[in-house]
């Protein structure tokens, strides 16, 4: 049932459909198309369009159809309406007959879909902030296993300081919590009902919008009705959100692959996660990761697609903008997926301690530490950078590490250094050294781990709260 039929002759051509037609991928919005017409139906009798009884007839049956979608038991594939809005109408006008004709009096595709999408990402944002907790949570679990492990930080990739493996862990909680946040300022923006706006100059029809913006859970109306059925803000704003979050599991995969490798052997990954080779029998690779690695590409494809859509369309409405749905529900499935399976890889992971510390010490990852320990004896830090880098090339020499230079060897470089040395260049020194706020000491690491704690059950009581 075309919602736009009276003023065509002729049929709509199958290719026209086929290109035309977004039910095939809006229908994920049913149950939000619903809730959207059963508020509009008692918006229509406050404006005395629907009687009480009208309003009763047209919720109940809505309500079923609500029902039957949960439950799974609707097959969208098998309808040949245009979208999910006429799929709605043509369901109430087939049990209701011309009450069901009714529904959509002084209200226009624009101003549903435009509501039916903010309700559907608030709806989304709200999965995925809880997948994000879930994730972090997964990562302080794996934090706390190996909280005393030590490996060696880089920069450039190249071994740079050591580092607790906790700390690594930290860092990308520091990134999922910048996440969540992005998710819930986004859901602040969106939180506006267009509604009632129209097709794009409003309705005549006496609708309260403020009351219907409340029914349906958004902070107020829209206020200018051009901007309300146009604005695809909020549906960048969701793909910038997931976008950047792609983007840091993506980081976060990177590292762990390098850490799988056999050149770094850091840690295992579980079988869960990890496939094998059709020919090499040997192999044990972590496509998970990178599948999380490669689908961030995919996520940030579809924020470029949209934002190209959007920057040359005038005002109000445009067909062009139909193309905002398939990218942000693959979008946010994408990232839901990748979420959930970070999950399980942190779980399942077994970190090889001895192999990160043996890594850790190699390098000349204490030659800051030596000129620490310079500028400690008075000497200007750029001088003490100089003598560091000169004992650490007399160390490649020798073959050895900084520490196992012997202190004749050292002396040569400046007289200041003594056998009091060697405690700065032990590894443990090196790490208990950076105790300052941010830091990776055994101490900062442990205050962060239980500070981390306390605020993941604040989160999980405020989604508590939400639900």
């Amino acid at each position: 049932m075309a919602l736009w039929g009276g003023r065509f002759a002729g049929d709509a051509s199958a290719m026209f459909k086929q290109v035309n037609d977004s039910l095939p991928f809006d229908y994920v919005m049913a149950t939000e198309d619903i809730i959207g017409s059963i508020a509009w139906s008692k918006g229509l009798v406050r404006a005395g369009v629907l009687s009480v009884q009208e309003q009763t007839e047209l919720e109940h049956s809505l309500c079923e159809l609500k029902d039957a979608v949960e439950a799974g038991e609707i097959n969208f594939a098998a309808s040949q309406e245009e979208d999910i809005h006429s799929f709605v109408e043509a369901y109430l006008t087939d049990k209701l007959g011309d009450l069901g004709r009714k529904l959509h009096t002084g209200r226009s595709r624009n101003d549903q879909v435009a509501t039916d999408f903010r309700l559907w990402c608030k709806r989304h944002l709200a999965g995925l902030k809880l997948d994000l907790v879930n994730l972090l949570e997964a990562l302080l679990r794996c934090a706390s296993r190996h909280e005393q492990a030590i490996l060696p930080g880089y920069t450039h990739l190249q071994r740079a300081q050591p580092v607790h493996f906790a700390h690594w862990c930290l860092a990308y909680v520091e990134m999922l919590k910048r996440d969540i946040s992005r998710i819930e300022d986004c859901v602040k923006r969106l939180n506006q009902s267009p509604l009632g706006c129209g097709a794009l100059a409003g309705t005549t029809f006496a609708v309260d919008r403020t009351a219907l913006a409340s029914e349906l859970g958004f902070d107020g109306p829209c206020l200018n009705s051009l901007d309300a059925v146009s604005d695809r803000d909020f549906v960048l704003e969701l793909l910038f959100t997931a976008s950047t979050g792609m983007m840091h599991l993506s980081r976060m995969s990177e590292d762990l692959i390098f850490y799988n490798s056999g050149e770094a052997g850091f840690l295992q990954l579980s079988d869960a996660v990890t496939s094998g080779s059709s020919l090499m029998p040997q192999k044990k690779n972590p496509d998970a990761l990178e599948l999380m690695r490669g689908k961030c590409g995919r996520v940030f494809g579809h924020l470029q697609g949209l934002l190209v859509t959007m920057k040359g369309l005038p005002l109000a409405y445009n067909k062009d903008m139909q193309e905002d749905k398939e990218g942000a529900i693959d979008a946010v499935n994408q990232y839901h997926i990748c979420l959930c399976i970070g999950v399980e890889v942190l779980d399942g992971l077994t970190l090889n301690q001895e192999a990160t510390r043996k890594a850790a010490q190699q390098g000349y990852a204490n030659a800051t530490e030596l000129a620490d320990y310079l500028v400690g004896k008075g000497i200007p830090f750029r001088t003490a950078h100089d003598i560091a880098g000169q004992a650490v090339v007399k160390a490649i020499h020798k073959g050895v590490a900084l520490e196992d230079l012997e202190i004749t060897e050292l002396t040569q470089l400046h007289a200041s250094i003594e056998d009091d040395v060697y405690p700065w260049l032990a590894l443990e020194a090196v790490i208990s050294k950076r105790d300052q706020l941010g830091g990776t000491s055994h101490k900062m690491v442990t205050q962060a781990l239980y500070l981390e704690h306390e605020n993941l059950d604040k989160l999980k009581a405020s989604l508590s709260n939400d639900q």
